[in-house]
């Protein structure tokens, strides 16, 4: 006799939903621009909140990534979403792809212009962010021994507070008034704090009034952002198997346990 109480595991959405399924079937219409996304990954999050900043004509394409569709493969034989097709250009890599957007129009700038030294300056927190916050923020949700939950949610604290710092003063944003480049980075990872960590780990809410505070409130409010962003069940359901850190989760969960580089 089966046992009724045994929880039923959840498994990855493959279908956005609530604002972020308004915007995919708003640019499901073909057209030359192709985005190849998982609605629960913030890496393609990245991209499609600045496709959103620009508003450039483009596709929005769900795949699903554990699955590799062809479609996919050609564009990157890895596998990984994001990818982005424009013609007879096929790339992937969140953070080449936005530079690649910010290349491709100047509408929505991502990175300040004509001032080479804050441009470098966005690019270096830019590293900082994909280097140190991201791949603590998945070896804090991995982690299954609470002392090592502790331990990496520290650290992952200890990254966040760097790069506020770094940030303007007055912000709401990394640079001030408008969402760019560094924003647009850690956006998705910001979402996530409240949707994955918060319930799984017990991440505590930014203290009110705080330029931490104040930078989320910001995220949180941005049209490009709210766009791109599914309720909150998909994510709580799609990060479920990394909170359990079971076998075969995601190729970012195995690097995350081998202790190597993020793929």
């Amino acid at each position: 006799m089966s046992d009724s109480t045994t929880k039923t595991k959840k498994s990855y959405h493959t279908i956005a939903t609530g604002a972020a399924l308004a915007t995919a079937q708003k640019h499901s219409a073909e057209s030359e621009l192709k985005l190849y996304g998982g609605c629960f990954c913030p890496f393609v999050q990245r991209v499609w909140i600045a496709l959103e900043m620009k508003q450039l004509p483009y596709q929005y394409i769900e795949v699903d990534p554990y699955k590799k569709p062809q479609s996919l493969i050609s564009i990157n034989p890895r596998g990984l979403v994001p990818a982005l097709q424009n013609g007879d250009f096929g790339g992937y890599e969140s953070t080449v792809l936005l530079e690649y957007l910010e290349d491709l129009s100047p509408d929505g700038a991502l990175l300040p212009l004509n001032d080479p030294a804050l441009r470098a300056h966005c690019r270096l927190w830019a590293d900082h962010i994909n280097r140190h916050i991201v791949p603590a923020f998945y070896r804090t949700l991995q982690a299954q021994e609470t002392e090592a939950q502790v331990s990496q949610a520290k650290e992952l604290k200890t990254e966040i507070s760097k790069l506020i710092h770094a940030a303007d003063s007055e912000g709401p944003f990394f640079l001030g008034p408008n969402l760019t480049f560094v924003d647009v980075q850690i956006a998705p990872w910001t979402l996530r704090l409240s949707r994955v960590l918060k319930p799984y780990r017990g991440w505590p809410d930014a203290e009110a009034g705080s330029r931490w505070s104040k930078w989320i409130e910001a995220i949180e409010a941005a049209e490009p952002i709210k766009a791109t962003t599914s309720t909150d069940e998909l994510y709580l359901d799609s990060y479920e198997r990394y909170a359990e850190n079971r076998p075969h989760t995601s190729q970012v969960a195995k690097a995350v346990n081998s202790g190597r580089g993020l793929p």
